[in-house]
């Protein structure tokens, strides 16, 4: 607040608003770098198949996936991806999968240079927590062109 003693001794209560536009300037830079990365959530290059069984992705599916730097990303069925703890991986998953009627399946999404120990280690977590299958979500192998996401194979 700036206050300026005038001609007369008077005092001139005004709020200085330059710092104020200084903070939400600053804060509307960060919004705009952190938003993208937050929206971009899970990524990976899934591994590529031959004769794969064409299945969109159903909102109420339950996905795991693991991005290249092994972090862990789950989708419990209600269309929110959200990154998950590996220690908290088990509880989660047996909390999906404890209250579910329709099926107890998990769709897989790992990344295509992942280490086959981190697959195979999240694959015994969701054992542990119910999951009675899992499908294993992969891209199509195509002759010199790009790949379709969503494939599954079970």
């Amino acid at each position: 607040m700036g206050m300026q003693v005038g001609e007369k001794g008077s005092l001139n209560a005004e709020p200085n608003v330059v710092p104020m536009i200084d903070i939400m300037l600053v804060l509307l830079i960060i919004f705009m770098i952190v938003t993208p990365v937050i929206a971009a959530g899970f990524q990976a290059q899934m591994p590529l198949g031959e004769n794969i069984d064409p299945r969109m992705e159903e909102p109420e599916d339950v996905v795991l996936g693991i991005d290249k730097t092994g972090e862990y990303y789950l989708n419990p069925g209600t269309g929110q991806i959200g990154i998950v703890p590996r220690r908290d991986l088990e509880r989660i998953l047996t909390e999906v999968y404890q209250n579910r009627t329709k099926d107890r399946i998990l769709y897989f999404k790992a990344d295509r240079n992942l280490e086959f120990r981190a697959v195979q280690e999240a694959i015994e977590i969701a054992r542990k927590a119910g999951v009675r299958v899992v499908g294993a979500v992969t891209d199509e192998k195509r002759e010199g062109s790009g790949s379709i996401l969503g494939r599954v194979r079970r």
